[in-house]
């Protein structure tokens, strides 16, 4: 007997201890939760314009085409190379009478400067120029683009915290509302007014709306998850989504050919489909200029002694040598190179003529699915905001109903879920409009925000 008492203590000392420690972790986390940052939908976009690694990385690569570009602009400049050699010989010679050899040890210095620069080339040092530059402009469109497809990601991730958030709170006052009703009904029962199975199916409602609660929070968790995700936060960051003061459905938004015109003449990866066209066709220019002759100038400058030849500064001023050139080179046969880079060179500006004609088609498609979405979307609200005050209404009337005894629990619990769906289905439908519009804004240039 004395064993089994000391192993319940035990026990209840076990249980006691974890639920204080669970009381403790569930004050830690909401006093983390209370002191938190709370995101704006665009701190969240300026913080993964500024530390998104992919982002990152095409500034790195719109960096090192811009050093493309200055190697470019300096192969027009001359060129200047100094050599210097010193050499020590040592071998026999002829003495001066030409009779025996004797060793000699030679020193021998030479010294030259020599510059070229290319006069003509058939404009190819011209076009590669040109041809960086705009590989330089289409190295900041991709990076203006990853940042569109970021901003619509972050846009859509925060919202679904929203909803999650937005929720909550229906839930909870759901919850609330079905533990008021068991409590109620099971005065009721202890009084004999209503039979056991009325009191079950509250109770058992009341579970149910506890447990769509827990999936609602769940939902909340893994929201917030997805977003500190594409934001790239480190693990132990606490999120918290700041919810706006107001956030409306209703907003006129412009029509589809006009977005449409706007989308074709502004977005980056049309602007950037027409730069990669100029990009083959200076490609096809500088294959051309493989055909024509290429004309260089140069020249050297150069000195040199050897000891034993005389004095070593009237040496270097005798052996000064100058020289100026042109250099004309023509190509006459180099197994058809040339002639291929230009065939190439053609069909790799067919090819991304096509590539740009396709991704207007796309962008086209794109913002008519995003008109068609917002039309959908809107009429969703708007048939939802109907059927919520019809199901709110009805709900009311029949809670009124139950307490007179005019209804039995079944038909109350029947209004209660016609609401809860009506509820959840308004929410869905109210973020749904907001992120359409926002969507089909963007594509006209128009800036997120909530």
């Amino acid at each position: 007997m004395v064993s089994k008492k000391i192993f319940l203590i035990a026990v209840l000392c076990l249980r006691f201890a974890a639920m204080h420690a669970q009381d403790t972790t569930a004050f830690q986390h909401n006093t983390l939760l209370a002191n938190a940052l709370k995101w704006t939908l665009q701190q969240c976009i300026d913080y993964a314009k500024q530390h998104n690694i992919q982002l990152n990385n095409l500034r790195l690569t719109a960096q090192s085409s811009e050093q493309d570009l200055m190697q470019s602009r300096a192969t027009k400049l001359p060129n200047l190379n100094g050599n210097v050699s010193q050499s020590l010989t040592r071998g026999k010679v002829l003495d001066s009478n030409g009779v025996s050899f004797s060793a000699h040890t030679g020193v021998t210095g030479n010294y030259s400067v020599n510059s070229g620069m290319v006069l003509y080339n058939g404009n190819y040092l011209n076009n590669d120029i040109k041809q960086k530059g705009l590989v330089v402009q289409s190295s900041n469109l991709n990076i203006i683009q990853s940042i569109n497809d970021i901003t619509l990601q972050i846009t859509q991730a925060f919202l679904n915290i929203l909803l999650a958030k937005e929720n909550i709170v229906y839930l909870q006052d759901l919850v609330t509302t079905s533990k008021a009703q068991v409590v109620q009904q099971q005065q009721l029962f202890n009084a004999g007014s209503i039979a056991r199975k009325d009191l079950v199916s509250f109770q058992a409602q009341a579970a149910t709306d506890q447990y769509n609660l827990v999936l609602a929070q769940n939902t909340l968790r893994q929201n917030t998850l997805t977003l500190k995700q594409l934001l790239q936060l480190p693990v132990d960051t606490v999120f918290v989504a700041n919810v706006p003061d107001s956030l409306t459905a209703e907003k006129m938004y412009p029509a589809l050919d006009q977005a449409v015109n706007t989308a074709l003449q502004n977005r980056p990866e049309i602007k950037n489909g027409k730069l990669v066209v100029d990009i083959s066709e200076l490609d096809l220019e500088k294959a051309r200029a493989g055909l024509l002759p290429t004309l260089s100038a140069n020249g050297a400058l150069s000195t040199g002694y050897t000891n034993g030849f005389g004095p070593y500064f009237r040496q270097l001023d005798n052996n000064f040598f100058q020289q100026v050139g042109l250099t004309l080179s023509i190509p006459i046969f180099n197994k058809r190179v040339n002639r291929t880079a230009i065939e190439k060179s053609k069909i790799e500006i067919a090819q991304n003529e096509y590539n740009l004609e396709y991704a207007k088609t796309l962008l086209s498609q794109e913002v008519e699915q995003a008109y068609i979405n917002v039309q959908n979307a809107e009429s969703q609200y708007d048939a939802s905001v109907v059927t919520l005050a019809s199901a709110q209404e009805s709900y009311r009337i029949t809670n009124e109903e139950l307490k007179l005894g005019a209804v039995n629990s079944v038909e109350l619990l029947v209004q209660k879920n016609l609401y809860i769906q009506a509820l959840e289905s308004y929410v869905q439908a109210k973020y749904n409009t907001v992120l359409y519009i926002k969507i089909y804004e963007f594509y006209m240039g128009i800036p997120v925000t909530l």
